[in-house]
């Protein structure tokens, strides 16, 4: 059955919303954390989320069956930044850590790569002068030009021939270029396992790795009619476009995230 036809998919926020409060206790709510849950920043240390975020997060976890938040950053990082949430989930580096019920969860074939990242962090600062920043988070290196953008290219080349050399694996974003584990696991991953017993879910993104979290959702309507997905881009002028094409809303940025949680709170 063709997209436009599938007669579970929400028409409307609206419809949306009314799914979901019918269906509460299967119901799962992602989001991806920069650019959705916090402005990006030239400087990614020191991305905080929007004041309204962890409030209305914690929130929204009492009132539907899981919330959690699916990310680029490691889940150290993630837990400074939401440390007083207790009903949240972290994913961090793409779902090679997992933060669940106060226990984090390594996948085994990444840890190897902890001490090559390092070294490979330390060649990155040794060969991208600033404002190059670079960012070590453990298992992978981010290489974020947002100060720089006119030597993407430079950075980009560096990167590649690292990965090639090492027999890593590449993934893009806004502004910058990461450097991973050749471990299989992506966002579209993380969401295909975790909503493989919901009736609901949502997924907040903005940038391309989000796309496979979008074609998750897609991907399990596909096999379940009685499943339904609501995949939701926040606007950007980098990648903004792409992600708001495989989307089925756009809203315009972090804190009108927030707000229309909070509206869509007031539904229950």
């Amino acid at each position: 059955m063709a997209e436009t036809e599938r007669p579970t998919h929400p028409a409307s926020a609206d419809d949306a919303w009314a799914r979901t409060v019918a269906h509460a206790s299967r119901t799962t709510f992602f989001f991806d954390f920069d650019g959705v849950l916090s402005p990006v920043t030239k400087d990614p240390s020191v991305s905080q989320p929007v004041p309204e975020v962890p409030g209305v997060l914690e929130r929204l976890a009492a009132r539907v069956a899981r919330v959690a938040i699916v990310s680029a950053r490691p889940v150290d990082f993630l837990r400074t930044r939401f440390a007083a949430l207790e009903h949240v989930d972290l994913f961090g580096l793409y779902g090679l850590e997992v933060l669940h019920e106060g226990k984090v969860v390594t996948t085994p074939a990444a840890l190897e790569y902890e001490e090559p990242m390092a070294a490979l962090a330390a060649d990155a600062r040794s060969a991208l002068s600033k404002p190059v920043f670079v960012e070590y988070k453990r298992l992978s290196v981010a290489l974020h030009y947002r100060e720089c953008p006119e030597r993407a290219a430079e950075v980009e080349q560096w990167a590649h021939e690292r990965a090639e050399r090492d027999n890593l694996k590449i993934q893009r974003g806004r502004m910058v270029v990461e450097v991973k584990p050749p471990v299989d696991q992506d966002k579209g991953m993380v969401i295909t396992e975790a909503v493989r017993d919901t009736g609901c879910a949502w997924y907040f993104g903005d940038d391309m790795s989000d796309i496979k979290a979008f074609d998750a959702l897609r991907a399990r309507e596909a096999v379940d009619p009685a499943f339904f997905g609501m995949a939701i881009a926040v606007a950007n002028d980098e990648t903004g476009a792409e992600v708001s094409s495989a989307a089925d809303l756009t809203l315009a940025s972090p804190t009108a995230v927030a707000k229309f949680l909070t509206e869509g709170l007031g539904r229950f």
